[in-house]
């Protein structure tokens, strides 16, 4: 893909309707299109649709495939948690990957909680003093958990842990391996089916991310 190919199509991430509903919504009615831009909307990772880009599988979840598509140049634009995009923002600019900028903030808001099994004897987060919760790292799940966590403990005592997807890390916490888990709808749902007890939730804010190769008018009209 060219550079002047890029400026006027922009390649648009999207994840499922919990990330990215304003984004489908606005797609599917035509909205990007009364302002006049064309756009190629790329699935990406974080979901379990079968429409996901074959370069994309869930083994690879960790290795930050969205990262590695946008460094690549197969998506021009995405969101994630507001603390991540800065993260990588910063991350790009000092390694010499290709840049990106923080343009507005997400339309969507992410819901989070941490989760404990339901014969656990946890029943206050103050009571997660070191013990780990398991979060994706470097991700919403985890700077979410660290938010919700500040107001009860400090720094030190607050533990996290990879113990997989979200899928996994409720299996992990039926099966006694960790004491507590960070979740998103919808398996915040899935977890209260399952009998698991939330003991807090709250909003991860997000952050829209991008390239340099976008134009100040086409970023106006994208974001209108």
């Amino acid at each position: 893909m060219t550079h002047q190919e890029t400026i006027d199509r922009p390649q648009v991430a999207i994840m499922n309707a919990v990330h990215d509903l304003p984004v489908l919504v606005a797609r599917d009615e035509g909205f990007f299109e009364d302002e006049g831009l064309d756009i190629r909307f790329v699935t990406t990772p974080g979901m379990a649709h079968v429409t996901t880009s074959h370069s994309v599988k869930w083994n690879s979840v960790f290795d930050r495939p969205l990262d590695s598509i946008y460094n690549d140049g197969g998506i021009d634009q995405y969101r994630m948690c507001e603390w991540g995009i800065m993260k990588r923002a910063v991350e790009a600019d000092s390694e010499g990957l290709r840049r990106r900028k923080i343009v507005a903030l997400g339309a969507s808001m992410s819901s989070f909680a941490i989760a404990v099994a339901p014969d656990s004897d946890i029943y206050e987060p103050e009571q997660l003093k070191d013990k780990a919760i398991a979060v994706t790292p470097n991700n919403g799940s985890n700077f979410t958990a660290l938010k919700m966590m500040e107001g009860f403990l400090t720094p030190e005592h607050i533990k996290t842990t990879n113990a997989g997807s979200m899928p996994q890390r409720l299996e992990a916490l039926r099966r006694g391996k960790v004491e507590a888990v960070s979740l998103m709808e919808p398996w915040i749902s899935v977890a209260e089916k399952q009998g698991m007890r939330i003991l807090i939730e709250s909003h991860s804010t997000r952050s829209e991310a991008a390239s340099d190769d976008i134009d100040g008018p086409t970023l106006a009209a994208m974001f209108r």
